[in-house]
């Protein structure tokens, strides 16, 4: 089902609201916060909520017009199962509870746009009653959010097969926006998808990144090196530490900075090796205002997350990517398309091995990689102006309305 642009459009108070189910990770809510931010400040009237499942969320600031609503957030288990992280509840009475959640705030907030990170239906189906209402009850715009790869084609196929992923994407979105090119990577390669829902399907470019207006940018000879939300990080900051007890003229310095994830255990651990580095690795365990630091660095050592490629090319920075390989291969589909086009260098554990000699040469030779820029991509960081640019449209307002004070 869809609609025409501008159709009912809320002139006086526009309202988007983001779906962001945040089971592990900062990479939604951060994805979230940007798109948020672009849209609200390309018309001062709009205004933007983040339904997040995000245990660090309150730890981020959010601009002017944009809030955001905690769902009871939950954890996955060794087994691939998940849990309540905190409340007394099974599975299925916090799905249903945050699925109770999710509606209310679509009726009471009335958004005009819904825009949905990734997941068509939700965790475990959760967003499919505030769907349902908003297609019955609401003239707004549903749109589909897609970062640049989800997965192997296969196993993405498999994955949205389970869910009922494509028949709610045909069934309830209006568009889908991908935030990449199709030239670096179609990441619906392989889901039965009709002509239809591929015709509504929007390449935005990826999503720049700017300084901060709060906190500082270090001038300092650094290199950066951010396992992301750190949970899964573990064995790269191991050889990156690894590369500078083994090298003690291993140059330049490093900042590191863990992520909320690590578990407490293993900060400990590499806290430990980190003091006795004697200042050449510093260490840092959460830093809201990481774009600072990515800004500030000479180079970039890490598992090459979307928000951290996005961040890397944004401030255009040589940078080593170090991807993971499981749950999923996004990272490693990622991170050798963006080699392959001369964007970044890959430490490939199949093809280069993850050996501490093979980290000492690429720190080492990292200040003087080539830069993102060297690579010409058209269009390469379009995608918040696309974006804003786009929801200026299907809210109906005019296009000279960006910067209004």
């Amino acid at each position: 089902m869809t609609h025409n642009p501008g159709q009912g459009a809320a002139s006086a108070s526009p309202r988007v609201l983001f779906y962001s189910h945040d089971t592990f990770g900062l990479g939604h809510l951060r994805r979230s916060r940007a798109l948020a931010s672009a849209i609200t400040g390309a018309d001062e009237r709009i205004s933007a909520i983040i339904l997040t499942g995000s245990p660090v969320a309150g730890r981020f600031t959010f601009p002017r017009h944009v809030d955001h609503i905690r769902l009871p957030g939950v954890t996955k288990n060794p087994d691939g199962s998940y849990a309540s992280e905190t409340l007394g509840l099974d599975i299925d009475e916090t799905t249903d509870l945050r699925a109770g959640l999710i509606k209310s705030a679509a009726m009471h907030f009335k958004p005009d746009i819904l825009i949905v990170d990734k997941e068509p239906t939700g965790f475990r189906g959760e967003l499919i009653p505030a769907l349902d209402w908003l297609r019955s009850q609401s003239q707004a715009r549903i749109v589909l959010g897609l970062r640049d790869v989800l997965d192997e084609p296969e196993v993405l196929a498999t994955e949205w097969a389970r869910k009922g992923a494509v028949e709610a994407a045909e069934k309830y979105y209006d568009e889908a926006w991908v935030y990449g090119l199709r030239s670096i990577y179609d990441p619906t390669a392989g889901l039965d998808l009709s002509p239809s829902f591929r015709s509504r399907m929007k390449y935005t470019g990826y999503l720049h990144r700017e300084e901060l207006n709060e906190g500082i940018v270090p001038h300092e000879n650094y290199i950066l090196i951010t396992p992301g939300g750190g949970g899964d990080g573990e064995s790269m900051v191991n050889l990156v530490l690894s590369a500078y007890e083994q090298d003690p003229t291993l140059q330049p310095n490093a900042k590191l900075v863990y992520g909320p994830f690590l578990s407490g255990e293993k900060r400990a651990e590499f806290e430990t090796r980190v003091a006795a580095l004697n200042g050449r690795v510093e260490s840092i365990g959460f830093e809201s205002r990481i774009e600072n630091l990515i800004a500030g660095a000479k180079g970039i050592v890490s598992m090459g997350g979307y928000n951290t490629f996005c961040e890397v090319l944004s401030f255009d920075k040589p940078a080593v990517i170090v991807p993971r390989t499981k749950p999923r291969l996004e990272q490693y589909i990622r991170a050798h398309r963006a080699e392959e086009l001369g964007l970044v260098r890959v430490l490939d554990e199949y093809r280069d091995g993850l050996t501490v000699t093979a980290m000492i040469d690429a720190i080492r030779s990292l200040p003087s990689q080539n830069k993102p820029s060297h690579a010409f991509v058209p269009g390469l960081l379009d995608g918040l102006d696309f974006v804003s640019s786009r929801s200026l449209e299907l809210l109906g307002l005019r296009q000279d309305a960006q910067g209004v004070a």
